[in-house]
C-alpha cells in the first residue's frame, strides 16, 4: 500500500511539474501573435493619438504588431467592459484616460470595477487641456471672454465629448469658477465636437493638446488659456487660466495602460518593459513634447503607481460629479 501511495504521489508531482513547466514555457513564448490595444474613443481623438503613437515602438519591443482597436461608446465603459471580460493572456490591452476614475461616480450601474477587474501596467502620459473658441468668436482675450460670457451666457454654447468626458468636466469646472451656466452640447467624442467648433456651429470647447496644438498654431481656432499651472513649451505665448484669474485651475488628462484581471505577472512585466521602451523612444518623446504632453516619472510607470493614482483620482472626482448632479444610465 505504501509503495502504491508513493507511486501515486510521485506521478502527481511529476504532472504538476510538467504543468508548471508548460505554463512557464507559454508565458516565456508570449507574445506569439499580434496584440490588440483597445481604445475607448473614436479614431483621431486625443486618446487614439496617444495609443497609435505608442503602438509601433511597443510592437517592436515585443516582437509582435500592436493593433489599435476603437471600441466607442458610453464614455469608455463599452471598451472597459470588453477588456475586463477578455482572456487574461496579454493579447488584449486597454488604454484609458481619467474616465476610469470618473466612471464609478458617473454611472449608477457599472458593468466593471476599475479597482478589481484589471491588472495595472503603468501610467502612460499626462495631457494638458486648452480652452478654445471658434475662430470668429467676439472676445479677443480672456478678460473680454469673461465679460462676454457674463453678459451673453444664454446665447453661448459650450461643446463637450459626452457626459462625464474630460472636456465635460473641464467645462463644468470652468463654469463653476467663472460663475456662469452656459448651454452645454454633448457630442460622441471630441472629434465631432472639434469639427463643429471649426465649422462655427458651437462657440467654446475644452480639448486636449494632443489634438489642439497644431490647430492653434495654424490659427484655425482661438485659444484663451491652458489648464496647467505653468505655461506650455509648445504654446509659450498662451497664458494659463490660473494666471488670468481662475486660481488653482488645473486639469490634466492622465492615461493608463491596463490588462484583464489574472494576466500572468511575467507577461505584465514584458508589457511594462515595452511601454517604458516606447516612452523612451526619441521620436515618441519629440512628438509628445510638440503636443505639450508629459511623460510621468519612472515610479508612476508601474503597476503600483497606476493603481495608487487611480485610487486618488476616484476620491478626487467622485464628489465633483455628485455635486454637479450628473449621472449616466
Amino acid at each position: 500500500m505504501k509503495l502504491k501511495f508513493k507511486a501515486l504521489l510521485a506521478a502527481s508531482c511529476a504532472a504538476l511539474t510538467l504543468a508548471g513547466a508548460g505554463t512557464a514555457t507559454a508565458q516565456s513564448a508570449w507574445p506569439d501573435k499580434p496584440i490588440t490595444l483597445v481604445v475607448p474613443f473614436a479614431a483621431g481623438g486625443p486618446t487614439d493619438v496617444v495609443a497609435r503613437m505608442l503602438a509601433i515602438p511597443m510592437g517592436k519591443s515585443l516582437g509582435q504588431s500592436v493593433i489599435v482597436e476603437n471600441a466607442v461608446g458610453a464614455g469608455g465603459t463599452i471598451a472597459a467592459t470588453k477588456v475586463a471580460r477578455a482572456a487574461p493572456n496579454g493579447n488584449t490591452l486597454f488604454i484609458h484616460h481619467m474616465g476610469m476614475a470618473t466612471a464609478p461616480a458617473l454611472y449608477k450601474k457599472l458593468s466593471f470595477d476599475p479597482m478589481k477587474d484589471f491588472e495595472y501596467i503603468g501610467q502612460v502620459v499626462d495631457v494638458p487641456m486648452t480652452l478654445l473658441a471658434r475662430k470668429d468668436f467676439p472676445a479677443a482675450n480672456f478678460k473680454e471672454l469673461q465679460a462676454y460670457l457674463k453678459a451673453n451666457k444664454d446665447k453661448v454654447s459650450l461643446a463637450n465629448a459626452g457626459l462625464g468626458a474630460v472636456s465635460h468636466l473641464c467645462g463644468l469646472l470652468f463654469m463653476s469658477q467663472l460663475g456662469v451656466d452656459l448651454n452645454t452640447i454633448p457630442y460622441k467624442g471630441t472629434g465631432p465636437a472639434m469639427n463643429d467648433l471649426l465649422g462655427g456651429q458651437v462657440d467654446l470647447l475644452c480639448d486636449q493638446t494632443t489634438q489642439t496644438v497644431p490647430m492653434i498654431k495654424d490659427g484655425r481656432i482661438k485659444v484663451y488659456g491652458v489648464t496647467t499651472l505653468n505655461r506650455l513649451s509648445a504654446l509659450p505665448n498662451v497664458p494659463t487660466l490660473d494666471e488670468q484669474g481662475l486660481k488653482g485651475f488645473e486639469v490634466k488628462v492622465w492615461h493608463g495602460l491596463y490588462a484583464p484581471k489574472g494576466t500572468p505577472a511575467p507577461v505584465l512585466d514584458k508589457i511594462n518593459v515595452a511601454l517604458r521602451a516606447a516612452l523612451a523612444d526619441p521620436l515618441v518623446k519629440q512628438r509628445l513634447m510638440e503636443l505639450s504632453s508629459e511623460i510621468p516619472p519612472s515610479d508612476k510607470i508601474t503597476s503600483a503607481g497606476l493603481r495608487n493614482h487611480l485610487d486618488v483620482e476616484i476620491a478626487k472626482w467622485g464628489p465633483v460629479i455628485k455635486k454637479a448632479g450628473i449621472y449616466a444610465d
